[in-house]
């Protein structure tokens, strides 16, 4: 097989269809838009969501709650999940991510006491929480704040 062999399938390859062109064309005169209306007039047609003068969904159904754009969003990341690093280890964020602890974006990262830790670990977190910063030093590990 030689490149100039090569050719669509058949089927595939379809005509646009020229609107406009004459009776013969079977596309003539109305050009598909129908008799008047707004919809056959150039420049003609509704808005996204416009529900002919009804009252549209987004406006019938109750607004509930508040979504802050500046809130950070915080990982959080139980203790017993530090159990997959080796004993001694500097756990920073790049390990995190690495490790699949933390999958997308955040803010911050927080440790929480969820979970025993028996590895003496070195952890450097945004923040801890009472429980978490007691279980790492309990198992000879050190708790950094970035």
């Amino acid at each position: 097989m030689e490149l100039q062999d090569l050719y669509p399938v058949v089927g595939s390859k379809k005509k646009s269809k020229r609107i406009g062109r004459g009776h013969g064309s079977g596309w003539g005169k109305t050009a598909g838009r129908g008799h008047k209306g707004q919809k056959a007039r150039s420049g003609g047609g509704v808005r996204l969501g416009f529900e002919g003068g009804q009252m549209p969904i987004q406006r019938r159904l109750p607004k509930r709650g508040f979504n802050n754009i500046f809130a950070k969003k915080v990982a959080e990341i139980n203790i017993g999940q530090l159990e997959i690093f080796g004993s001694g280890t500097m756990v920073t964020e790049e390990e995190f991510v690495d490790a699949g602890l933390i999958k997308r974006k955040f803010d911050k990262i927080k440790i929480i006491g969820n979970g025993k830790l028996t590895k003496n670990l070195t952890v450097k977190a945004h923040s801890f929480s009472k429980g978490a910063i007691e279980k790492i030093e309990s198992a000879g590990g050190k708790a950094e704040v970035i």
